[in-house]
């Protein structure tokens, strides 16, 4: 501000075309620092800057659900590679016919946790199916959810007798996905219902590990929904996949759009959005959702 002041300064003196050319470019450049600044401090929460699981399950619409699911399952492993973020499938679960009906990966990244939160909810596609020999128009979804990587120094409690701890053969996709062997894991909270799995390991006891690390991420993610349903905040209720609950909408016939329905952002180009470019949606959740968050706060 004070270089910019000074060049003002000089150049309204001197009349110097060049010197008030160069305070453009650094205003312009003072406006992105501060944009750059304001979008750091919306991604200020206890674990946005955390790595994080990522789980995909497919809804109403079957087969062309369960593609869908995989639709998004490669959007998502696009847009963390391009954010230079490492990812892993740790439980992969094949589709009927196609696709997938559910997957959780991992994400190893700084902010993951924080940006990848902004895709947390029911994302619908509509396109002609390819599965669809009259060639019909289908609508499809999916859910996304993200739980946060928590440090051991965060105590969930997690009793052995809370627990059922079955072992099976990996099935699925095998070396694209999961390395198919004996050694696959399932753990089910009894006292919840909550599921993990987990078959990319070779050794069941890091097949056990890693679900663990899973369920203890769902269980404190399901502890901070129950303290954010009292105060009627935080993250808002999981709905039904289906009708009328969708955050986004993929449309891909009768015309091309993609429109985030809490945010109004858009895009004319499907393909580029479903080949990972989706900062454009995740910055205007963040900015445009916290921002609101920290007026009411304040």
């Amino acid at each position: 501000m004070e270089d910019i002041k000074i060049f003002i300064e000089l150049g309204a003196e001197a009349e110097d075309e060049e010197t008030l050319a160069e305070v453009a470019l650094l205003i312009d450049e003072l406006e992105k620092g501060v944009e750059q600044l304001e979008f750091q401090k919306m991604l200020s929460g206890p674990h946005d800057r955390n790595n994080c699981f990522v789980s995909i399950n497919s809804g109403a619409g079957g087969t062309e659900a369960q593609d869908w699911a995989e639709m998004l399952l490669r959007m998502y492993l696009r847009y963390c590679e391009r954010k230079g973020w490492q990812t892993e499938i740790t439980d992969y679960q094949q589709g009927d016919e196609a696709g997938v009906k559910n997957v959780t990966f991992t994400v190893n990244g700084e902010y993951s946790c924080g940006y990848l939160n902004a895709e947390a909810g029911i994302h619908r596609l509509v396109r002609i199916s390819p599965f669809d020999g009259n060639a019909r128009r289908h609508t499809s979804f999916a859910s996304v959810f993200v739980f946060p990587e928590i440090e051991d120094d965060i105590e969930v409690k997690v009793s052995d007798s809370d627990l059922r701890i079955d072992t099976y053969r990996s099935g699925g996709a095998g070396g694209q996905h999961v390395n198919v062997t004996d050694s696959a894991v399932r753990i089910t909270h009894i006292p919840t219902g909550i599921v993990v799995a987990c078959q990319n390991e070779r050794s069941q006891h890091m097949n056990k590990a890693t679900a663990m690390k899973v369920l203890r991420a769902k269980l404190y993610e399901r502890e901070i929904e129950e303290r954010a349903a009292k105060a009627a905040e935080l993250g808002g209720e999981k709905k039904e996949i289906g009708w009328g609950s969708q955050i986004r909408s993929y449309v891909l016939h009768p015309y091309r759009m993609v429109k985030d329905l809490r945010t109004g952002i858009e895009s004319g180009n499907p393909d580029a959005v479903l080949d990972g470019d989706l900062d454009d949606f995740i910055v205007a959740f963040l900015m445009g959702v916290r921002r609101g968050d920290k007026e009411i706060n304040d």
